[in-house]
């Protein structure tokens, strides 16, 4: 499938790009300010209900379309490429699905971003490293309170001296409240000497 098929070009010209990675201060960091250390956070795009991108990562998330993702990577990459970083991404992780999910999707819908942006990059994606011990609802059919409750301890980490002191680009489809995220983050900072960054797909527009 070409990548006119998953986005004409026309629909290139209207994405509603966040332009995050030329500013420092974005509100995508904004989300994470005095909760957890990041190095640097960016998404795409922004996601609006019943807008392109919701119709695109749905297809990418429920309907098996995972070539979105490769497309998405692909072309974000060429900004990433950009950033002038005082320590360079060494590892790029996937927001994990439970085992119990994985098997019901077939499929995590970030594995085709984060794979094109590990290439694009030219470093490492490892999927094995964090990984979800409990089941839990998908997100997008909960509210607000119910995202944040109970999702500390949802995450853990597999800790060996190669994956020490690393600095660990996490990866997922759209940052809402970024507590899924920050619980990622704070497994994952378990690792001696861990630095983390995060990039999305997309932005909730709040």
């Amino acid at each position: 499938m070409s990548n006119e098929t998953i986005l004409c070009t026309n629909c290139r010209h209207e994405m509603p790009l966040t332009q995050y990675h030329l500013d420092t201060k974005n509100e995508a960091v904004k989300k994470f300010y005095g909760k957890i250390e990041i190095e640097y956070v960016s998404a795409f795009l922004y996601f609006n209900k019943k807008g392109i991108v919701q119709e695109l990562i749905h297809n990418l998330k429920y309907k098996g379309l995972e070539e979105v993702g490769t497309v998405l990577g692909n072309w974000y990459v060429e900004d990433l490429k950009e950033l002038k970083l005082e320590t360079p991404f060494d590892i790029i992780i996937p927001v994990p699905l439970h085992k119990r999910k994985f098997k019901e999707r077939g499929y995590n819908q970030v594995t085709t971003f984060g794979k094109a942006l590990a290439e694009g990059l030219n470093i490492t994606y490892d999927a094995s490293i964090l990984y979800r011990k409990k089941y839990s609802k998908t997100q997008s059919k909960k509210n607000l309170l119910g995202r944040s409750e109970n999702i500390e301890n949802i995450f853990d980490v597999i800790s060996t001296e190669e994956n020490q002191n690393k600095h660990f680009l996490i990866v997922d489809d759209v940052l809402t409240t970024g507590a899924t995220l920050e619980a990622c983050s704070r497994a994952l900072l378990k690792i001696p000497g861990t630095k983390i960054s995060i990039v999305c797909m997309a932005m909730a527009n709040s």
